[in-house]
C-alpha cells in the first residue's frame, strides 16, 4: 500500500478514494441480489383416477415445504403457486398419495395431468360377539312369530223331529162360515148384553162429539161473512 500510495502516478488520497468505490459497488451487489423477488411457479392441472381416467374431486394437492394446498373441484382441476424447488403431493381418499419435484424448472407456469392409483385396504380380523338385543328386536321377532290357529268348536247338530207314527194329512181343515142360527144368537147378544150397551153408549157420544166439533168449524167460517143468512 506504501508503494501504491509512494507511486509518482497514483497520488496518496487517489489510492483510498479507489476502496471507498470498490467497497460501495460490492455492497449495492449485495443488496440487489437480497432484494429481488423469488421467482414461482404457477402450477395448474387435473387429477384423474389411472384405471378410469376419471377426475377425482376433493383431491388435495400440498407443497411438502410449507404444508399448505389446495383441493380440487368437482371436475378434479386445480390451481396453485409454489417455488421451481419445492416438491407437490397428491392425495385423494382411497388412492395411493404421488409426488411431484418440480426440479428447478425455469417456467412461471406449469400445467401438469396426475394419475392416482388406486389403494387397496385390507382390514384386519372382524370379531362378532352376540350382545343382548334391544327392546324393539325382541318386539319385532314376537310379530313375525306366527300364532296357533284359534281351536275350531264343533256345535252339535240339532236332532230332526220325530217322525209320527202314522200318515198326517198336511191340509188344515178349512173354517166353517157361520150359519143363520149363529148370527142371530150374536145379534141378539149385542142388543141385550150389558157390553153390547156400553158400546152403542160410545159410538152415540163419538157421534155426538163429531158433530159439535163440525158445527163449531163451520161456525168460526161463517164469522168471516157480514151477511150469512140462509148459509148456517
Amino acid at each position: 500500500m506504501r508503494r501504491l500510495f509512494s507511486c509518482p502516478f497514483f497520488p496518496p488520497h487517489l489510492g483510498l478514494f479507489l476502496v471507498l468505490i470498490s467497497s460501495l459497488l460490492l455492497s449495492r451487489a449485495a443488496l440487489g441480489q437480497a432484494g429481488a423477488p423469488t421467482p414461482t411457479v404457477r402450477v395448474s392441472g387435473t387429477i384423474s383416477a389411472a384405471a378410469t381416467r376419471e377426475p377425482i374431486p376433493g383431491a388435495t394437492v400440498q407443497v411438502q415445504r410449507t404444508r399448505r394446498g389446495v383441493a380440487a373441484n368437482v371436475d378434479g382441476d386445480f390451481l396453485l403457486t409454489a417455488l421451481p424447488t419445492d416438491t407437490l403431493l397428491f392425495r385423494a381418499l382411497g388412492f395411493k398419495p404421488k409426488r411431484f419435484a418440480l426440479s428447478g424448472t425455469s417456467l412461471s407456469q406449469l400445467v401438469v395431468q396426475v394419475a392416482l392409483v388406486r389403494d387397496s385396504v385390507k382390514l384386519s380380523e372382524v370379531k362378532v360377539t352376540a350382545d343382548r338385543p334391544d327392546r324393539a328386536s325382541i318386539n319385532r321377532a314376537l310379530r313375525n312369530i306366527k300364532r296357533p290357529a284359534p281351536a275350531v268348536v264343533k256345535v252339535p247338530k240339532k236332532a230332526p223331529p220325530p217322525k209320527p207314527l202314522f200318515a198326517v194329512d198336511s191340509t188344515a181343515p178349512k173354517a166353517e162360515k157361520p150359519t143363520v142360527a149363529e148370527s142371530n144368537v150374536d145379534w141378539l147378544y149385542d142388543q141385550f148384553s150389558h157390553e153390547g150397551k156400553e158400546r152403542r153408549k160410545m159410538e152415540a157420544v163419538k157421534a155426538a162429539e163429531a158433530a159439535e166439533k163440525a158445527r163449531q168449524a163451520r161456525s168460526q167460517y161463517n164469522k168471516a161473512f157480514r151477511d150469512n143468512r140462509g148459509y148456517e
